[in-house]
Parts: structure tokens; C-alpha cells; sequence
């Protein structure tokens, strides 16, 4: 248990690696340590579609927003919610499944299923050795994306995985306070309070960005947040996720 809490504790995110792909045992163990993941009503509603032309990755790299280690790293899985195989079996059983597959609950089942295994298959492959980032940057352009994978409807591609051995040393970034996440019994919404413990994370960002980049950044954690979520971005998805037949009521 010792050893499982400390690779837990010791993730962070790898973004550059050495020109070695995975093998078939290797692919095969990440996948199916993510299928054992938790899934709602057994429902298993993902797919995981892993990309080993080297063309496909390369392109799925620039709609990335030309991450180039998306192409570079041992192998990229993409993850997606999928109900496809569900409204097929509501055809073969004749039974009357569409409005619930299109609801709002049955999409958030499989975004979450789909987030559960992916986290398995990280777990899995940093026990291995192996360094992996999410790549959300695939939302950039899904409709595109889509075309890469002929996805079909009812399955929509959420984030992607990539997998290899690592070819850096990169420092834990860290965490909220365990304050901020964790709240007994009820939500702790005192924004005084919450001022104060974000200040103190801002404090520790900082130091972080600062000794990183021998003094390059230091910007705080709220300044990142307020700048990006000022941004607007990705405001297609709605239009997206209900044209393939989802979230529609």
C-alpha cells in the first residue's frame, strides 16, 4: 500500500520522450487495468482508441494546438465517451433507448466512465515507469478530430493520453491546500476564508515557477485561472455534443 500512496503522490505530467513506442504487452496491460476502473451500472460507456500511424499522430498533434510531443511519445490513446454500442442494442432488442441515451445523466455517465479508466491507464503506466500527460487540447478541433478517428454518433473524443518513457526530470507541481479540497459535511463557501487560503497557494505557485525557471516566471495560481477563464474558448462544444445526438434534454 506504501509504495501504491507514493506513486500516487508522485505523478506529474511528462512532456517529452525518448523514441521508444510501446509494445503490443504494454498497450494491452494499460488498457485493460483501465477497464477494470469503476463504471456506472456497468454501463461501460468509453472507447479507447489508441493511434499508432504515425500520420494520424501527427496530425492529431497540430489540432492539439502543435504539441509536438503528442507525436513524439511512445503512444497516444484517445479517450471517448461512447453510447454508439448502447443505441445499437436498444435496435437489436427492440427496445426504446434513444432518450436515454441522449440525456444530460446517460452523457455525464460516460464522460465519467471514460475519466475512470483513463486514470487507471495512468496509474498503470507510471507503475511501469512510464511518463504520461493528458492532451485536452484534442477539444481544440473535435470536428476534425472526429474525422481523424470516423468517430460515429453517439461517440464523442475527450482528451487524449500519451504514454512513453520518459526523457525528462520534471519537479511535482503543487496541489490546492487539502483545505480547499476537502470540506466536512458541508460546502465551505466563506469567501474571506477562501481569499486567504488561496493567497497562501498563490505564495507557493510562485516559488515553484520561480526556482523552476531560475527566476524566468512567478506568476500566482489566480492570475492564471482569472486570465484563462477570461478567455473564452472551445464555445462550439454544445452544437458538437448534441449533433452527435447527446446532452439534447
Amino acid at each position: 500500500m506504501k509504495k501504491t500512496i507514493e506513486l500516487l503522490k508522485n505523478h506529474r505530467s511528462v512532456r517529452k520522450f525518448k523514441d521508444v513506442p510501446l509494445t503490443k504487452n504494454q498497450i494491452k496491460t494499460i488498457v485493460e487495468a483501465a477497464q477494470m476502473a469503476s463504471t456506472s451500472s456497468f454501463i461501460q460507456a468509453y472507447t479507447i482508441i489508441g493511434i499508432t500511424d504515425k500520420e494520424k499522430k501527427k496530425e492529431l498533434a497540430a489540432l492539439a494546438g502543435g504539441q509536438e510531443y503528442v507525436a513524439e511519445s511512445g503512444h497516444l490513446f484517445l479517450f471517448c465517451a461512447d453510447l454508439y454500442r448502447h443505441a445499437n442494442i436498444g435496435k437489436w432488442k427492440d427496445a426504446d433507448v434513444l432518450p436515454s441515451i441522449e440525456s444530460t445523466e446517460k452523457f455525464m455517465v460516460a464522460v465519467i466512465d471514460a475519466s475512470l479508466a483513463a486514470q487507471n491507464a495512468a496509474i498503470a503506466a507510471e507503475s511501469m515507469g512510464l511518463g504520461i500527460c493528458y492532451i485536452g487540447g484534442i477539444r481544440n478541433n473535435l470536428p476534425e478530430v472526429n474525422q481523424v478517428i470516423d468517430a460515429p454518433e453517439y461517440v464523442v473524443p475527450l482528451f487524449g493520453l500519451t504514454v512513453g518513457v520518459p526523457d525528462q526530470e520534471t519537479a511535482i507541481k503543487p496541489r490546492m491546500p487539502f483545505e480547499m479540497i476537502y470540506h466536512e459535511n458541508s460546502y465551505e463557501s466563506d469567501p474571506d476564508l477562501l481569499k486567504d487560503k488561496v493567497g497562501e497557494y498563490d505564495r507557493g505557485i510562485s516559488a515553484y515557477y520561480h526556482e523552476r525557471t531560475e527566476g524566468v516566471r512567478s506568476d500566482q495560481w489566480s492570475d492564471q485561472m482569472a486570465k484563462m477563464l477570461e478567455r473564452k474558448s472551445r464555445m462550439y462544444m454544445k452544437d458538437f455534443i448534441e449533433g452527435k445526438n447527446l446532452n439534447r434534454h
